[in-house]
């Protein structure tokens, strides 16, 4: 996301969630998590950008060969895992966790997903259905993005 201030356009910060299909239940290999057994259903992983928020949501919805280096993606390079929808918020990165701690008490959390560098559970959460999703990220103030891929 760009804001135009004084004629220059500034890159925002924030976080976002990535509202993921998974089509088909499966095991795939997340880094040094190893094989992670994954329903068919709808996930919410949050994450943040603190440089360029536009850019980060662009690496993820890039497919084809790319470096590897969190665990989303190694997710998002399965080919039944597609990201639906991305919401956004302008706050900071201590706002990430409690995010996350929160879509997890709405959903079903994947333990030790997105979470090697803070002491969440998990940055990844299942949810029962895409409108359940979507209705927790709306109430905590999130907006959606609009996807360009």
């Amino acid at each position: 996301m760009l804001l135009k201030i004084r004629g220059w356009m500034v890159a925002l910060k924030g976080i976002y969630v990535l509202a993921i299909s998974i089509s088909k239940s499966r095991a795939i290999r997340i880094g040094a998590l190893g094989n992670v057994s994954f329903s068919k259903g709808f996930y919410a992983y949050v994450g943040s950008a603190q440089n360029s928020l536009e850019k980060r949501l662009e690496r993820h919805l890039r497919r084809g060969a790319k470096r590897c280096f969190w665990h989303i993606d190694y997710l998002l390079a399965d080919e039944c895992v597609a990201i639906v929808k991305a919401f956004v918020k302008e706050a900071d990165k201590l706002e990430e966790c409690i995010t996350a701690q929160v879509l997890g008490e709405y959903g079903f959390p994947i333990d030790g997903f997105g979470c090697s560098d803070c002491g969440c559970r998990s940055h990844l959460s299942m949810f029962s259905d895409y409108n359940a999703l979507e209705k927790a990220c709306l109430k905590l103030g999130f907006r959606p993005f609009r996807l360009s891929c």
